[in-house]
């Protein structure tokens, strides 16, 4: 018997066998929750997170009959519809691959499908908000651009209540599509949500996702490059207080030629036990010659208590490659900014809060909404405030 067949026995739970796979791309995927089993700490993709604060989601037959319902604001000549899981225009965007996007899918019985039409151009932002209700809910919300289309659209999440959320993104040929994700969520809720990507030829796909709030929120963002010369960008804000777990896994899979994909992601943490994780995976296949990719995370420490985990991954299958690279850090005040700035008169206080405004404000500008932009900046500094002196001890 090898180490990992001992290990997958070792790691066995309820409704099936846990393996530790080699290779990220080994992970298995299925639209069946049988396929996927309730996960222990022993699973590597789960050994970061807080089970019991997450484990209600990982039953199907306990969420609500009803899916958790959105209210959206078009812009330009796009278009809603709520239409079902099975409708042709909702075929999925590659298939889950952990216990909660599993069951969110088993979980839905409906789609929120927006669609920009072919060579549209919307300049003002498609707003997607979900407030938080009582109970356990799913949702799945598919965004469609259309080739050569051009929007922002903005999932926004607010209030209370325990929400696992599947959101699929087609963004066909030539589409310039930036999908922006907001998690402000009232301090109890628990939100997990499985992002699945795909950019086709020559598409220019954004990603950004923002999480301020939430008692434990999980987001998992996997993508696929379904042509060449595709370009996909995710970045990623959080700002975690006392007590909260704010856990980003993105997956970026190269397995077609002359792609490009830059993943950013920054964050920082303030309080006791406040815990932050981020995987990076990166995958650049054997098929993928030509690729240029980079991932970096970045964690800002601010008070003493918090916990950031930060694991950045590269897989490389090809050596006729642009290039490849990752980095991580994480660290307390850049004395050199403080000094720089104390020295030209800035007070200190002052100085520390410039320095963590600086911090987030270049990912911030990466929206291109004004307003938005706006808004984060304020909730920066409102965090800021929350953290009050602790945050500007020496």
């Amino acid at each position: 018997m090898t180490i990992a067949d001992t290990m997958a026995r070792k790691h066995s739970h309820g409704e099936g066998t846990q393996h530790t796979y080699s290779s990220r791309a080994d992970r298995p995927t299925s639209f069946d929750p049988a396929d996927i089993p309730v996960p222990t700490r022993h699973a590597e993709d789960w050994r970061f997170t807080p089970l019991r604060r997450i484990d209600a989601l990982f039953e199907p037959k306990d969420y609500s009959a009803v899916n958790c319902p959105v209210d959206v604001t078009l812009a330009g000549n796009a278009t809603f519809e709520v239409v079902g899981m099975d409708d042709d225009r909702v075929a999925p965007v590659l298939a889950p691959g952990d216990r909660t996007g599993v069951v969110s899918w088993a979980a839905a019985r409906e789609t929120n499908l927006i669609e920009i039409p072919a060579d549209s151009k919307i300049d003002e932002p498609i707003m997607v908000s979900t407030a938080g209700t009582d109970g356990l809910q799913s949702q799945r919300i598919y965004v469609r651009a259309h080739t050569g289309s051009e929007a922002v659209v903005v999932l926004s999440h607010s209030g209370s209540g325990k929400l696992n959320q599947t959101v699929e993104v087609d963004a066909q040929d030539g589409a310039k599509l930036t999908v922006v994700t907001l998690q402000e969520w009232d301090r109890d809720a628990i939100h997990a949500s499985n992002h699945r990507l795909r950019a086709g030829k020559e598409t220019e796909l954004r990603h950004i996702v923002i999480s301020f709030g939430g008692d434990m929120v999980r987001i998992c963002t996997d993508t696929e490059f379904a042509a060449p010369r595709g370009r996909i960008e995710l970045y990623g804000l959080y700002y975690v207080d006392e007590g909260q777990h704010l856990e980003h896994r993105p997956y970026i899979a190269h397995t077609q030629p002359d792609c490009y994909s830059r993943v950013t992601y920054k964050g920082a943490l303030q309080g006791e036990d406040a815990h932050s994780v981020w995987v990076g995976d990166c995958l650049i296949g054997e098929d993928a010659d030509g690729t240029d990719t980079y991932e970096l995370n970045r964690n800002l420490v601010l008070t003493q208590g918090p916990k950031a985990d930060s694991v950045p991954n590269l897989e490389i299958e090809n050596g006729e490659i642009e290039g490849a690279g990752h980095a991580s850090a994480t660290g307390r005040f850049d004395d050199e900014q403080l000094f720089y700035l104390m020295s030209r008169g800035v007070p200190e206080m002052e100085a520390r809060r410039l320095v963590v405004r600086g911090f987030f404000a270049e990912l911030i500008n990466e929206i291109g909404v004004p307003a938005i932009q706006d808004h984060l900046m304020e909730s920066v500094e409102e965090e800021l405030q929350r953290g009050g002196s602790l945050v500007f001890d020496k």
